[in-house]
């Protein structure tokens, strides 16, 4: 049996990976704030791939609730194989003098240590299961590479992401630990709604443009590939984004 974590489970490329990792064969625990949407996503994939499934209702900014999801996903399966770092958030679009303490904190709390907390715990199991051994994968961005104009909390993190990712690859080499991170660029997702990405998004020349997206399964079929790969292998780093979206040179 294969056990997958995916945090932000209800919604957008958490649930896409879920159905795509399910229907692979893994038992998925499913994590997130809202838990409607994890149960509803859960039964989708008893329904269609049958198998059991874990929800569990967590936030990964809070280490007693992230002790408690790992202390459930031991104690239900007594290993794990995946954990995808998914869980994310962003900041208002404003400019940089105007964003509140509290706003950069929320970001950095979900987006950074969120993933610092479920990989420390999720590395804590992986060297002590056996068979040992694991993988990690960290939802990055195409922010790690080039920010949008108004979001440092989330280009930020983002950047941070990708010296966490290959700290952990580099530390998780003893124990047959992998980690990767995957950059996805205009997925249709709702977070893309929010910043307008299909009715006009802010370019760095301050002009708006309204820029392609793909469907979220497409990025999840990245997710599976790098889920998928054997033990000996390891995909450190994967970008993908829509066609023709203003990455290079942003605009």
């Amino acid at each position: 049996m294969k056990v997958a974590l995916v945090t932000g489970a209800g919604t957008g490329l958490g649930r896409a990976s879920a159905v795509a990792l399910a229907r692979d064969g893994f038992s998925i625990v499913l994590s997130g704030r809202r838990l409607e949407m994890l149960e509803e996503v859960a039964d989708h994939l008893t329904d269609q791939f049958g198998g059991t499934h874990l929800v569990v209702q967590a936030d990964v900014a809070d280490p007693g609730s992230v002790d408690a999801l790992f202390g459930l996903v031991e104690q239900e399966y007594g290993r794990l194989d995946l954990l995808f770092n998914n869980a994310g958030t962003g900041a208002p679009a404003v400019p940089i003098d105007e964003l509140t303490f509290e706003q950069w904190q929320q970001v950095v709390d979900t987006n950074l240590t969120g993933a610092f907390l479920c990989s420390q715990r999720a590395i804590s199991l992986m060297k002590r299961q056996s068979p040992g051994g694991g993988r990690i994968i960290n939802n990055g961005s195409i922010s790690a590479h080039a920010p949008r104009p108004n979001s440092a909390p989330y280009t930020a993190t983002k950047h941070a992401l990708t010296g966490l990712t290959k700290s952990i690859a580099l530390d998780g080499r003893p124990f047959g630990i992998t980690c990767g991170q995957i950059d996805i660029g205009n997925t249709a997702t709702e977070i893309m709604d929010t910043i307008g990405v299909g009715s006009g998004a802010l370019q760095a020349d301050g002009s708006r443009r309204v820029e392609p997206m793909f469907p979220v399964e497409e990025a999840a079929r990245a997710v599976l590939l790098m889920a998928g790969m054997p033990p000996s292998a390891s995909v450190g780093s994967v970008v993908i984004t829509a066609a023709g979206m203003p990455f290079i040179g942003r605009g």
